[in-house]
């Protein structure tokens, strides 16, 4: 009960932070300009920057792209050590077309997606920055294939969701709810009637996965217990659309992992304080971190 009158007394203000990520899109970019792929029968849009020996690609959330997740990790991770790879999945930012399908196997199929794209662009081995969805989509990567993946490094994940986190989704379905701020920048990467029905079909499929249950629904729990790869998971007490037993189930499911809250973060703790991320991050991803 504490937890939905928490997810009702939030959903209008703290998730927001989530679909904020627009305040990042027309900030002046040093990036250079990205290509397209042809991956399982689908043209994937992604940029690549750096020459370092480490692989990272970055996974981004739902209706996420290159564009909207991770402008700061693609212009300021480092570049001497880093090789960075960003992409949109199918359906997403410049992904398109086709148009995105939300279907309940969507964390698999863009899982197979990712690898099928690092394996065209000649990388045999990675580690991941995944956010939101993609946190889920890089730890079945990490899980299914264990031999590719070198870190892996999760935040705003969720291996299963429960009734009150549908209802937060559904509470912020009616576009007409969202101010200009919020509503715009994403309007400007999709358009308003792609956008409107690609997020309803997003809220529509995890409906779709519950099926009317009151119980939790689970997504992938079985595969966190193949996860080989050392892992950070990054959680900000703050975060309004992922309670915090998300992060701890995590660490509790995944062998060698380590569990970092802020307090102060929220749902896009990655781009408040991007300074601070990618100091952790670049630290991880560098350190013998073996039987954590």
């Amino acid at each position: 009960m504490l937890f939905k009158q928490f997810l009702q007394s939030t959903a209008k203000t703290q998730c927001w932070s989530f679909l904020n990520r627009g305040l990042y899109i027309n900030k002046k970019s040093t990036r250079t300009m990205g290509s397209k792929v042809m991956v399982n029968g689908v043209n994937l849009y992604y940029e690549k920057v750096g020459t370092g020996e480490h692989v990272v690609l970055l996974v981004p959330g739902a209706l996420g792209s290159t564009k909207t997740d991770f402008k700061p990790q693609l212009e300021n991770l480092n570049r001497d050590k880093f090789t960075v790879i960003g992409w949109d999945p199918r359906g997403y930012g410049q992904s398109r077309p086709p148009n995105r399908e939300c279907k309940p196997d969507f964390i698999f199929r863009d899982a197979e997606d990712a690898v099928s794209l690092m394996e065209n662009l000649g990388f045999e081995t990675y580690s991941l920055l995944g956010w939101s969805d993609g946190a889920n989509i890089s730890a079945v990567m990490a899980a299914r294939w264990s031999e590719r993946v070198r870190k892996l490094v999760i935040w705003g994940g969720n291996s299963y969701f429960t009734q009150q986190e549908l209802e937060l989704y559904q509470s912020i379905r009616d576009l007409s709810t969202w101010s200009k701020s919020m509503l715009n920048p994403m309007v400007e990467v999709y358009g308003k009637e792609y956008f409107e029905k690609t997020w309803h079909a997003w809220i529509d499929m995890f409906t779709e996965m519950a099926g009317g249950r009151k119980e939790d629904t689970n997504l992938y729990n079985e595969e966190l217990c193949k996860i080989k790869a050392d892992t950070l998971i990054i959680h900000g007490q703050k975060d309004a659309l992922v309670p915090d037993f998300h992060p701890k189930h995590f660490a509790k499911n995944i062998q060698n992992s380590r569990l970092v809250v802020w307090e102060d973060g929220k749902h896009n703790l990655h781009l408040r304080f991007a300074d601070r991320f990618n100091e952790l991050v670049q630290s991880f991803l560098l350190e013998n971190t073996s039987n954590l």
